[in-house]
């Protein structure tokens, strides 16, 4: 059983657009630590990040 927390937000209407960027192995690697440490999967963990961004720079979140 997986103990990662996934985004259970509503889907809407079919899936959301992937996202893809090309990072080096070691940075992934800090990247997948990280988010293992925080108890999320590494795409939940980014899309955290992108959030908290966004909100540190007055911008509200949508999604």
């Amino acid at each position: 059983m997986s103990t990662i927390k996934r985004d259970k937000s509503p889907k809407g209407d079919g899936q959301s657009p992937q996202f893809r960027m090309r990072i080096t192995p070691e940075l992934k690697e800090q990247f997948e630590d990280a988010a293992q440490k925080s108890g999320m999967s590494l795409a939940n963990w980014l899309k955290t990040l992108g959030r908290k961004e966004l909100e540190r720079l007055g911008i509200d979140p949508k999604g």
